[in-house]
């Protein structure tokens, strides 16, 4: 089962990301519970600069930005672990050996599945 945790102090960005990865869950029929982290220490411990954040099986997938309905459910129904506009899941420690690609539509994706590295 995923884990879904929004990062923010609750400014209406972070809100707005809240309601866009809830209609996502419900568009998709997923019943999986959103953690909301808004201590600026815990927040510190994913080593972002900038929010909201949504992280997915304690990945980082988005950061410093509102995500579109589309992304998010692409984001939860797919084994991608980033998303074009973040490159922790390939520097991240925790998914060393992972797969990073380059397209037109995603600039940097991985896929700890896959075994081309």
């Amino acid at each position: 089962m995923k884990t879904i945790k929004i990062l923010g102090t609750g400014c209406p960005n972070c809100n707005q990301m809240e309601k866009i990865v809830q209609a996502a869950l419900t568009e998709l029929d997923l019943d999986i519970k959103i953690e909301k982290v808004d201590d600026i220490q815990e927040i510190m411990t994913y080593n972002i600069m900038s929010t909201p954040a949504l992280v997915i099986d304690n990945i980082i997938v988005i950061k410093g930005r509102v995500p579109s309905l589309a992304e998010v459910k692409d984001l939860l129904t797919s084994d991608v672990c980033c998303s074009d506009s973040d490159d922790s899941c390939c520097s991240s420690e925790s998914q060393e050996g992972a797969c990073c690609e380059t397209s037109t539509e995603k600039e940097s994706c991985c896929d700890p599945k896959s075994d081309c590295c």
